[in-house]
């Protein structure tokens, strides 16, 4: 299985996405700030992984602090969390990270700096462990859409390097393999940083799941020749009506599998969506340094002088998507009713009020 981000001897290791395809390594990230700067200029990306890298993040902050007063031990947490929280905006796992490490914090902060620097690192790795359980038990309830001999496309990446490990979309299609389910994928590059060329692709030649390359354009064109019976996208944010923030290039998907009449499913946990947001004209929408659509790998693609505009997501309304796949269930139109039922499930499975 692929492990795209764990703790080891009091250390965050994760694969560095930005060397693949051509190399594969991990970073060692041995100071909180580094992995900052490793959710900044996406050596770990996808909203699960990032989740994750976060409350590692924060754990190892937290570790190495040195002996201070129990009012400078939470002031440098919060500055610690402060610091992960303007990573990236977009992302929704990286604030629940957060949350969720201020929770524990306040929980324990009454025992003691010690008590609480292992209490912290126990809950960053149990985090990582549930993201790979959720992410299987995903798989469960998604390998359901899909048929034998489907063909499939996907977008951007949302296998096991957006995760801990096994994957959202991808997952999905792992779990119908691993059903004996025969299918191809489809990916196509998704530009500008091309995760679906780079990552997606990668992971699937890894595990000898047939699959084909196409440019982002193409994907219309395999629609109306009826290559594609369905389309699975992962999620960065989703408000609580449903509305879906992905990787730019998501609502032309979404849109042109209406035109085509395939259907069009997302897959993410629970902790992907903010139900602090109504609907997704509240959902920051990062914007992006334009060397990335300029250049590609240090080699200019453009003349000098021209301007870009480089959103790095877009969000699909909620009646372009025929369900959304959880670890919990499920959820179909109308979405704020199915979305707070699994919710609520999810909390009362997990003994939480």
């Amino acid at each position: 299985m692929i492990r795209t981000v764990f703790w080891k001897d009091d250390t965050v290791v994760m694969i560095d996405q930005k060397a693949l395809p051509y190399e594969e390594r991990h970073l060692v990230c041995r100071r909180y700030e580094e992995v900052i700067a490793a959710i900044k200029d996406l050596s770990i990306r996808g909203a699960p992984a990032i989740g994750v890298a976060t409350a590692m993040g924060i754990a190892l902050g937290t570790l190495h602090l040195s002996p201070v007063s129990g009012g400078e031990m939470k002031a440098a947490f919060n500055r610690i969390c402060h610091e992960f929280s303007q990573a990236r905006p977009t992302a929704r796992n990286l604030f629940w990270a957060v949350e969720r490490m201020r929770r524990c914090f306040d929980e324990t902060f009454a025992s003691g700096a010690q008590t609480v620097k292992k209490v912290l690192v126990a809950e960053a790795i149990r985090i990582c462990e549930e993201d790979i359980a959720i992410n299987r038990q995903m798989g469960i309830h998604g390998r359901l859409v899909i048929k034998d001999g489907d063909h499939i496309l996907t977008h951007c990446n949302a296998g096991a390097l957006a995760t801990a490990g096994y994957g959202t979309a991808l997952g999905v299609i792992r779990a119908a393999r691993e059903e004996g389910k025969t299918l191809h994928v489809y990916m196509d590059e998704t530009r500008p940083i091309l995760q679906g060329a780079r990552l997606t692709a990668w992971e699937l030649v890894k595990e000898n799941i047939p699959a084909t390359l196409i440019t982002d354009s193409m994907a219309g064109f395999l629609m109306k020749q009826g290559k594609i019976a369905l389309v699975i996208v992962g999620a960065d944010r989703i408000a609580a009506n449903g509305d879906v923030a992905n990787k730019i290039g998501t609502y032309s998907l979404a849109v042109l599998a209406k035109e085509n009449h395939i259907p069009f499913y997302v897959a993410a946990p629970l902790s992907t969506i903010d139900m602090g947001i109504k609907d997704g004209d509240g959902i920051p929408i990062e914007e992006r340094n334009g060397e990335e659509v300029l250049t590609f790998h240090g080699v200019r693609t453009a003349p000098e002088g021209v301007m870009v505009y480089n959103p790095a997501f877009d969000v699909t309304p909620n009646h372009y998507i025929t369900a959304i796949i959880t670890e919990a269930g499920v959820a179909v139109r109308p979405y704020e009713e199915t979305i707070a039922r699994l919710i609520d499930k999810n909390c009362q499975g997990s003994g939480e009020s």
